[in-house]
């Protein structure tokens, strides 16, 4: 057999697991009435969906967990997040991107926010899965409890308790949509950011469509932290950038383990007096 027959010979016994096709989050604002709408915590772990096969990672890569695992998972589609606890997104990244990580995996809970391709809304599809398990129960396969929406105050509250004890943040859904993938209207991540200054060390070119103007800004805090920021800017801005030795205040959502800003975005040249 020749070199290139064999190689076609392999290649042709290798099976790729197809892209899951998901639901995504867009950003909550405040001029957004979710009153009505269902919250939970956004759990820091790692998107796992299971198609009725296999488990497979946001991208479509298989997930390489025990079989145990997933032995006894349902023949229809759930969708969730692997996870463990708050504050511990590179240990569970470690054990789900790892192979043969072994009784790593009995630390992992599997956080089902999605029933996909079932009929209803959210609660009614989250229903076929609690039938599921009521008559097999796993340890491990969670339902992530969705709590109902009452008033603004009390999506603010949760919003800061959940924060407050480490978590990420908040996803608000509206419970009456039918099953739909792509970026969603009506699934939105809230999250805690704080704001600061920065000094415009340098105006940053940008690519694609924005090859022509401003791409982002490299700046420097008053504690000597220079990050980029190219984000939060609208067309004018890019158009017209904060001038070298300006001021501009951008938010972000905490720190990460480096010390670095996490998701820094534009807000605005700073106010003065």
């Amino acid at each position: 057999m020749s070199k290139l027959l064999l190689i076609l010979v392999l290649f042709s016994q290798v099976t790729f697991a197809d892209k899951p096709e998901l639901f995504l989050l867009k950003t909550y604002d405040d001029s957004r009435d979710v009153v009505g709408w269902v919250m939970s915590e956004k759990l820091d772990g790692i998107r796992g969906f299971w198609n009725g096969r296999e488990l497979l990672t946001r991208s479509g890569k298989k997930i390489n967990a025990p079989a145990w695992f997933t032995q006894n998972y349902p023949p229809f589609s759930i969708d969730g997040e692997l996870w463990t606890k708050r504050g511990d997104f590179e240990n569970i990244s470690s054990i789900v991107r790892t192979k043969n990580s072994g009784d790593r995996w009995k630390k992992i809970t599997h956080q089902i926010f999605e029933v996909p391709n079932q009929q209803g809304g959210l609660l009614e599809r989250l229903s076929v899965l609690k039938a599921y398990l009521n008559t097999d129960p796993i340890v491990h396969l969670q339902i992530l409890k969705q709590t109902s929406i009452d008033s603004k105050q009390q999506l603010k509250q949760f919003l800061a308790q959940v924060t407050d004890q480490k978590g990420e943040g908040v996803v608000v859904r509206n419970p009456n949509t039918l099953y739909k993938t792509g970026r969603l209207p009506s699934a939105l991540k809230v999250k805690k950011y704080f704001d600061t200054e920065c000094t415009v060390l340098k105006i940053l070119p940008g690519k694609g469509k924005y090859k022509a103007v401003m791409g982002s800004v490299l700046c420097q805090t008053s504690t000597g932290k220079e990050l980029r920021i190219g984000s939060g800017f609208k067309d004018k801005d890019r158009e017209s950038p904060p001038a070298i030795g300006s001021e501009i205040t951008f938010k972000y959502y905490g720190f990460t383990k480096k010390g670095k800003f996490k998701y820094p975005v534009y807000l605005r040249e700073k106010l003065t007096n």
